[in-house]
């Protein structure tokens, strides 16, 4: 499967670009994914449901991520007219494709899509929405959602879908300790959906 090259900065496997068509929050959503970047040619099912046990969150200054070929990233651009969206992910076909999906959906102006080291010191967010790279390893994971979670606002928010048979109870608990109480909002289809705010 080329979602085993996912995580890679540069993956080796062949660039072929695979059409994408899917309704978020009752937006038609007309994409672009590729070989090499996570969910090729579909939308992976634990995105799903943390698309239909959600809603569009109000205005704001939103991150994806682990952004992949960008479907998070973009729903809230289109979905949330007033949104400044960053979308991230290590793998530069990734951000290519989510910018290029930007684009076609006419929210290219709000959406930014670049490597983590591309953002700003400076800009905070109100939201994190996120399919996490599980696979990277729980260390990793960790060091990955600390460093961006620091980055939240002031009342800002974590969203991010976890499957249940990757850890998503223990992380539910990690996150917690370290400071960001985290509740499941929805299950289903062996994934939780979870929301970490930062404690008061």
């Amino acid at each position: 499967m080329d979602d085993d090259h996912y995580f890679s900065a540069d993956p080796a496997v062949a660039f072929k670009r695979v059409a994408v068509t899917t309704t978020v929050w009752g937006h038609r959503l007309s994409m672009t994914s590729g070989s090499g970047v996570f969910a090729q040619g579909r939308l992976d099912t634990g995105t799903s449901v943390l698309f239909r046990e959600t809603e569009p969150p109000p205005p704001g200054t939103f991150l994806d991520l682990g952004c992949g070929y960008g479907v998070i990233s973009c729903a809230l651009a289109v979905s949330v007219p007033t949104a400044r969206v960053w979308a991230i992910d290590v793998n530069e076909r990734a951000v290519l494709l989510t910018g290029e999906n930007a684009a076609k959906l006419r929210v290219s102006a709000r959406l930014t899509a670049v490597t983590p080291n591309a953002v700003p010191v400076d800009v905070g967010f109100d939201e994190i929405w996120s399919n996490p790279p599980i696979r990277i390893g729980k260390q990793a994971l960790h060091e990955l959602l600390s460093t961006w979670m620091s980055r939240l606002n002031a009342g800002g928010r974590t969203v991010m879908v976890v499957g249940k048979n990757l850890g998503a109870d223990s992380l539910q608990r990690w996150l917690t300790d370290q400071g960001y109480p985290t509740e499941r909002l929805a299950s289903a289809k062996g994934f939780r959906v979870l929301e970490s705010r930062p404690a008061t």
